[in-house]
């Protein structure tokens, strides 16, 4: 329930509906609701299993067994609906899942095909690449994810285990990133890259029923039943977990190690030595003393600006009184020129 709840909050959809509401605080409402419907949506879901599992099949149209022993489990649903209910009443609820289905797929295909071409395509591959070619990308990735994802039902394991692997996906990589991304100014992107092969590692080398993977590592609680080691720890949150720790302890060494000249600035490629200087692994949120070092030093950027600017003068050329001696300069143009210098001289002595 843990990894569904926070695994959610990575997901592209929820972010698209939530930044595209009209205010803060309407996109917090539709969350607080959402919160709630949800709740309420999981009651019909669980009534037609709790039929469909009291329901002797026998003296159905379905005849015996019922569609757990027959392996379809994942379609009761439609077979409930089919077998169970007036034809009326099946045409509507079948059309209604099928609406809904579909809504779910366009939201899913144009979520795909956007973040891979802005953050992948146009961010790595072609950052020069203009809006038209990038239309053109979204177009083909909306065409090749439409392919591939139809293609995907035709294996034998239900279409609900690649649910629930985006699920955990979501959780134990995806949320961790998006945790430290938010909260944590050391993070970079080094960090991250280390995170995704933790948590991943971690995940496989744990085992995984609906990919067939037997265990590797063996949690306290691992036992075997049946012949199969079934886990009986939080491998999810263990890997969550690590991955956090994997991204603050990797950015914060990275940074130390590029800002103090230990590994050459040539194979910096995330740029993590033109950020600021490593700092303690503390939520985002500067104390008294961090928001007055950040003003000194930005003192001391206007001071050199400023030495640079009045060096950069002519010899004997005022640098302060001169918009108000007009014997510097003639004409118009020259006058304002004189006034923009001497606002910005001023304003820097400030």
């Amino acid at each position: 329930m843990v990894g569904k709840a926070l695994g959610g909050l990575g997901y592209q959809a929820f972010h698209q509906r939530t930044l595209s509401a009209s205010s803060t605080v309407s996109a917090k409402t539709s969350c607080f609701v959402a919160a709630f419907l949800m709740l309420i949506f999981a009651i019909p879901p669980i009534l037609f299993g709790a039929a469909a599992a009291s329901t002797d099949w026998n003296q159905t149209t379905y005849g015996s067994p019922s569609p757990y022993e027959h392996g379809e489990a994942s379609l009761t649903l439609p077979i409930t609906l089919k077998h169970l209910t007036p034809p009326f009443i099946s045409i509507i609820g079948i059309g209604c899942v099928a609406a809904a289905m579909m809504s779910s797929a366009d939201s899913a295909l144009l979520s795909a095909a956007s973040v891979f071409t802005a953050n992948i395509y146009k961010t790595i591959f072609r950052p020069q690449a203009s809006d038209q070619e990038c239309q053109w990308v979204v177009r083909a990735s909306v065409v090749v994810v439409g392919v591939v994802g139809p293609l995907l039902t035709m294996l034998n394991s239900s279409i609900l285990v690649f649910w629930f692997l985006g699920t955990e996906v979501c959780y134990m990589i995806v949320f961790p990133e998006l945790l430290c991304v938010l909260y944590f100014n050391i993070s970079n992107g080094y960090g991250a890259i280390m995170g995704v092969l933790v948590a991943l590692m971690l995940k496989l080398l744990s085992g995984d029923p609906l990919l067939g993977l037997e265990p590797v590592l063996h949690f306290p609680g691992c036992t075997l039943e049946d012949g199969v080691y079934v886990q009986y720890a939080p491998v999810r949150t263990i890997s969550m977990l690590s991955s956090i720790a994997a991204i603050l302890l990797f950015s914060y060494l990275a940074s130390v190690l590029f800002n103090k000249g230990v590994l050459p600035e040539k194979w910096d490629v995330f740029k993590v030595k033109a950020q600021h200087s490593p700092v303690p692994l503390s939520p985002v949120g500067g104390t008294i003393e961090e928001e007055e070092t950040e003003e000194m030093n930005r003192n001391s950027q206007k001071e050199l600006v400023r030495t640079r600017f009045i060096s950069a003068l002519p010899p004997g050329f005022d640098p302060t009184q001169f918009a108000s001696r007009a014997d510097r300069f003639h004409g118009g143009h020259h006058r304002y020129f004189q006034l923009a210098l001497h606002s910005t001289l001023s304003q820097l002595e400030k």
